[in-house]
């Protein structure tokens, strides 16, 4: 609740496993981009499983099931953009991975630093809900 009204753009980058309650305070980004092998759900495909199937065992189907990619979710709409790795692996180029994001959080922060501050806070709450 604190974060949807930040007078400051929120730019959100999931590297790695997004998941939990910490999922739903990155939807709260004014943009949200993602590495191509991220994953970001608010709940993780085993505990998907033992919720709707009582089998833990179950998590690749679970998996399936959510749409928890980078890819899956920019044609939900959930996500802004992705990020394509170098290498097809960040962790193989960590300073040209870092290089990529420090751009796009320059560029972005010029972009969302044009709006006033009524207009993001409005523009992260309609974000939020269309999701």
């Amino acid at each position: 609740m604190e974060m949807s009204d930040l007078e400051v753009p929120i730019i959100v980058f999931v590297i790695g496993e997004g998941s939990s309650g910490g999922a739903l305070a990155i939807g709260l980004g004014d943009r949200i981009l993602m590495l191509e092998n991220a994953i970001y759900s608010i709940l993780s495909p085993e505990g998907y499983a033992s919720i709707l199937w009582k089998d833990s065992s179950r998590a690749e189907e679970a998996a399936e099931k959510m749409r928890l990619t980078a890819k899956d979710l920019l044609e939900l709409g959930i996500i802004d953009e992705v990020l394509k790795e170098p290498n097809g692996n960040a962790k193989k180029d960590i300073e040209k991975m870092s290089d990529i994001m420090k751009k796009k959080i320059i560029s972005i922060t010029k972009e969302l630093r044009e709006l006033n501050i009524n207009e993001l806070i409005e523009k992260r709450y309609q974000k939020f809900r269309n999701m």
